[in-house]
């Protein structure tokens, strides 16, 4: 496993790993706060994060959930919950203990998930907007279709190899606490747009034209629902990962968003 100076913060979920990116943020500045998908880490981020938070001069925060990267072990296997207890949990937990006073929160896949519920249940005024690559709001027969490709890739490539690269002791878990849940018979009926119409900060909905986890029903789900301002931007020519697949306009989306955020006090 890769190993890097990271910072630690001990929170309810355990020891998580985090680190600024740019700059450590002055008192009172807002900061993009990245949150992983379901097998990622602030490693497997690759170079994204460091790429906005300097195009927009802004802080960023990077952090590894519970189970993934060099942070605290779970045990299996993960509740239905797992999204929605990471955002009204650690992810509110670590803001506080960080003291940042102002977000945008920038959520690829679960990651995306997690920030719209996190959004939802924000009362504060602190998220001053989201943007989300790929998230999920429900679960539909494509994302299973996908979750199944995925395991068999594991079964039969070196890919538990190449993730344990960046999630060392915590490999298996990463996985099939991502893997498992999501073909879970009781997990055919997830659905968490309920948090959405509390949702008052702006949103960019970001997704790939050819994304194998997830329909643009999923897109459409989130701008109807949301609660205040809400853009999509489709891309073409781009799966599950905007970030990487289509780097430039995805960044260009993101950074003429954020530019146009009230970020004052």
């Amino acid at each position: 496993m890769d190993t890097h100076p990271y910072q630690h913060l001990e929170t309810q979920a355990g020891r998580l790993e985090y680190t600024f990116l740019h700059r450590t943020p002055r008192s009172g500045e807002p900061v993009l706060v990245f949150l992983h998908e379901g097998l990622g880490c602030i490693r497997m981020w690759r170079d994204f994060p460091a790429t906005l938070a300097a195009c927009l001069d802004m802080p960023g925060l990077v952090y590894s959930r519970a189970g993934y990267g060099g942070s605290a072990p779970i045990t299996l296997p993960r509740p239905i919950t797992y999204q929605e207890d990471e955002a009204q949990g650690p992810l509110f937990e670590i803001l506080d203990q960080l003291n940042i006073e102002k977000t945008v929160l920038i959520g690829h896949s679960d990651g995306g998930t997690i920030a719209l519920i996190h959004a939802g249940l924000d009362m504060s005024g602190r998220t001053r907007g989201a943007v989300t690559m790929a998230a999920h709001v429900f679960n539909e027969d494509i994302c299973v279709a996908g979750i199944r490709e995925a395991r068999e890739i594991w079964e039969t490539t070196d890919l538990r190899a190449k993730l344990a690269r960046y999630h060392g002791d915590n490999v298996d878990t990463a996985f099939f606490g991502w893997n498992d849940t999501w073909q879970r018979d009781d997990y055919r009926h997830w659905n968490v747009e309920k948090y959405l119409p509390d949702i008052s900060c702006p949103l960019l909905v970001i997704q790939g034209e050819d994304d194998h986890y997830g329909s643009v029903a999923q897109v459409d789900a989130i701008i109807k629902g949301a609660g205040g301002p809400a853009q999509k931007q489709m891309l073409p020519d781009c799966a599950h990962n905007p970030q990487f697949e289509q780097p430039a306009p995805t960044t260009d989306a993101i950074s003429r968003f954020v530019a146009n955020l009230d970020l004052r006090a």
